[in-house]
């Protein structure tokens, strides 16, 4: 099981994909690390992220209680708080960084509000390189906005050795948004698909983030699929095999539902009270009824776990036809 622990609702960025940032937590209201620490242990991974979770002022506390609970922890972050995300890095080598960045410098800091985002952003990693932190990478958000930086970012995470996730628009509670689209669909589909391509091709030397682009390929597939307003290529088990901690002590479903699906709360009750209350399983009803079709890491990383032939199935399939230079969408275009 995963989970995500969200620290806070405050942000420093102005991202025109996420209006969190209107609607911050107070830091009295929220939670601290002696209420994470009613976690369960053997966590498989633990996403820390926000708003911007560097804002927190013992997020240095935070991981220290986390890392207890998980095989595998990774801070979500847009990278501006150079020093305080370092200091975490140098404590705590085995924790990974994902660095949001939309684009190159002019596009990344037009689409997050942030003067001079891209460079912090940059600077941030090179410095948890720097600190010997072995799992640091960028992490897009994909539009029909940043499109045409897509592959280039992804190149350049490739030459700096470096990690490249991907996730694109939602609209839910979470992120305050209804109104997300995409406007060129086809140049957007287009250009994933060159991307897709890439990461089944990948020319990375390192064969475990090259193994890695072939699973990410997979993921941005799916990723396709929610902008082209098609099923998930696997079901969605949140709330099952994964949980959502918020900065006020609940427990979500998941961040993707048009209101908080909220399965108890973990300041008045034990972890394993709520996780089988019926409050619970109602929530996981509503799971089960729901048809958003949301795809994000978060979700997909599990779901991928629990059906591991569905992934490999597909790269096999699509790397195939690739060496035989044959096209590979004509099967994921009548998906859906």
């Amino acid at each position: 099981m995963e989970a995500c622990v969200i620290t806070t609702y405050c942000c420093n960025a102005r991202c025109q994909m996420c209006n969190t940032w209107q609607h911050p937590s107070k830091r009295s209201e929220e939670i601290g690390p002696e209420i994470m620490a009613k976690l369960p242990g053997g966590l498989d991974k633990i996403n820390i992220s926000g708003g911007e979770p560097a804002l927190r002022p013992d997020l240095m506390e935070i991981v220290k209680v986390i890392r207890t609970k998980t095989r595998a922890i990774d801070i979500s972050t847009n990278g501006y708080f150079t020093d305080r995300l370092v200091a975490v890095g140098r404590r705590f080598p085995d924790v990974a960084f994902r660095i949001s960045a939309e684009g190159l410098p002019k596009l990344n800091d037009n689409l997050r509000g942030i003067k001079n985002g891209f460079d912090r952003a940059l600077k941030t990693v090179i410095r948890l390189r720097q600190a010997s932190v072995k799992n640091v990478g960028f992490g897009i958000v994909i539009s029909d906005r940043n499109k045409s930086d897509l592959l280039d970012l992804y190149h350049l995470c490739v030459m700096m050795g470096i990690e490249f996730g991907s996730s694109t628009m939602h609209n839910s509670f979470y992120f305050h948004k209804h109104d997300n689209r995409v406007e060129d669909l086809k140049g957007t589909v287009e250009q994933m698909h060159q991307f897709i391509e890439g990461l089944l091709q990948s020319k990375r030397s390192n064969l475990k983030l090259r193994l890695k682009d072939w699973g990410r390929a997979f993921i941005n597939f799916g990723l396709l699929q929610h902008l082209q307003g098609r099923s998930r290529p696997i079901p969605c088990s949140a709330g099952t095999e994964l949980f959502f901690l918020d900065p006020y002590g609940h427990i979500l479903a998941c961040n993707g539902s048009q209101e908080p699906w909220v399965m108890g709360d973990l300041k008045e009750q034990s972890f394993d009270d709520l996780w089988h209350s019926p409050q619970a399983a109602a929530v996981r009803e509503q799971v089960a009824q729901c048809r958003r079709n949301c795809w994000m890491v978060g979700s997909a990383r599990p779901a991928m776990r629990s059906n591991p032939w569905v992934p490999l199935l597909w790269i096999a399939r699509n790397k195939l036809k690739l060496a035989l230079k044959k096209d590979i969408w004509c099967e994921s275009e009548l998906l859906g």
